[in-house]
């Protein structure tokens, strides 16, 4: 394996893989019975020299990346592989004891599935829909056709897997809940887009100067040179998260007028100074603003408690804010969850279906 940052997993870098040709198995958490590392439906892409994502690291994910690479030499040699016959799919049980080194206690089944070009059908359609922020279930036979069907589930919702009695599993795979719009491709918005880029969110970053952003954004971001920002305002979804940190002030507080006027956003901040936060919000109530809508800026923007004004510290403590919203939003669904987290039923209205073949604030 590669010495290389990891990669957080992408369904996009699953297609990529499989359209280069390159032999790979996606291995997903489909149960949890006690204490594990992470949750059911967190999934890892292994390849035969490298890992994308992860499953919570230790002798788990060492198992997990064995299994999986066993498969995909004994699909190389031709022959069967003792964990999957079918050298295609397969659900393995995995004490987390004394065995594997870690004191978890609980079980973890790991669903394995060796990819190949009949399953670019639903990865594409997995992109599409969480470009158009909609939901997919997806039912993994033991063996068949996978299915998959596009859902009109309300987002943002939380990822689920159901393990069915016969080795099948149905997921429902949402995208990232957190939608970042960042304005500004300053000294913050650079040490911002760095980090974020690790994470499993989207980025649209904007600016007026094109010659600001640099290359080799990570797959997560993409950069936008606009002399029209308030209308990438109006056409984020619903749910985002806004960053405001331009170069002027004036187009500051024209994002922050626009981004007020709606009601359907998940956070809004504004770096700067309680001075400058006091100033807009005077500005504002002439331009006809509800003060009542200025409890749903943060500006301050920033955890409390760290003070550097660091462009690298302040886009720590911005991020360390986003991923408290993001938790307690994830939070209330999880006390309200979906029926079909609750019982394994399925999700709500289809849209589409089809199957595919296949195996504190500082003044920033």
């Amino acid at each position: 394996m590669q010495d290389a940052p990891l990669k957080p997993f992408r369904f996009a870098d699953a297609a990529a893989l499989v359209r280069a040709g390159v032999p790979v198995a996606m291995v997903t958490i489909v149960e949890v019975k006690g204490s594990a590392p992470r949750e059911p439906g967190i999934r890892m892409l292994v390849t035969g020299d490298d890992l994308i994502g992860t499953i919570g690291g230790g002798h788990l994910e060492w198992r997990g990346m064995a299994i999986a690479r066993e498969m995909l030499d004994a699909a190389a040699r031709g022959e069967a592989s003792s964990v999957a016959p079918d050298a295609t799919r397969r659900v393995v049980r995995i004490p987390l004891g004394p065995a594997l080194g870690q004191c978890c206690g609980g079980v973890v089944q790991l669903g394995f599935e060796r990819l190949g070009p009949a399953d670019l059908e639903w990865l594409d359609a997995v992109e599409a829909a969480f470009a158009a922020r909609r939901t997919v279930t997806r039912t993994v036979p033991a063996a068949g056709p996978v299915r998959h069907a596009i859902d009109r589930t309300p987002l943002p919702t939380l990822p689920a897997v159901t393990l069915h009695e016969d080795g099948s599993w149905t997921d429902l795979l949402a995208p990232d809940e957190m939608h970042v719009v960042l304005f500004g491709a300053g000294h913050v918005g650079h040490a911002l887009v760095k980090v974020l880029g690790t994470l499993p969110c989207t980025v649209h970053w904007v600016d007026e100067r094109d010659t600001l952003f640099p290359g080799g954004l990570p797959g997560n971001v993409v950069a936008e040179a606009t002399d029209t920002a308030e209308a990438v305002v109006d056409h984020a979804p619903p749910g985002s998260y806004f960053l405001v940190m331009t170069h002027s002030h004036a187009l500051d507080q024209a994002l922050c007028e626009r981004i007020l006027r709606r009601t359907d956003f998940a956070y809004f901040g504004l770096i700067g100074s309680k001075t400058k936060r006091a100033r807009f919000e005077h500005r504002m109530v002439e331009h006809g603003i509800d003060p009542a809508a200025f409890t749903r800026m943060t500006c301050p923007i920033g955890v409390a408690g760290i003070t550097d004004k660091a462009p690298a510290m302040i886009a720590v403590a911005i991020v360390a804010q986003l991923l408290q919203v993001r938790d307690q939003r994830l939070a209330a669904l999880r006390s309200d969850a979906p029926a079909m987290q609750r019982d394994g039923g399925q999700p709500g209205e289809r849209a589409s279906e089809s199957d595919s073949n296949s195996g504190g604030p500082a003044h920033r």
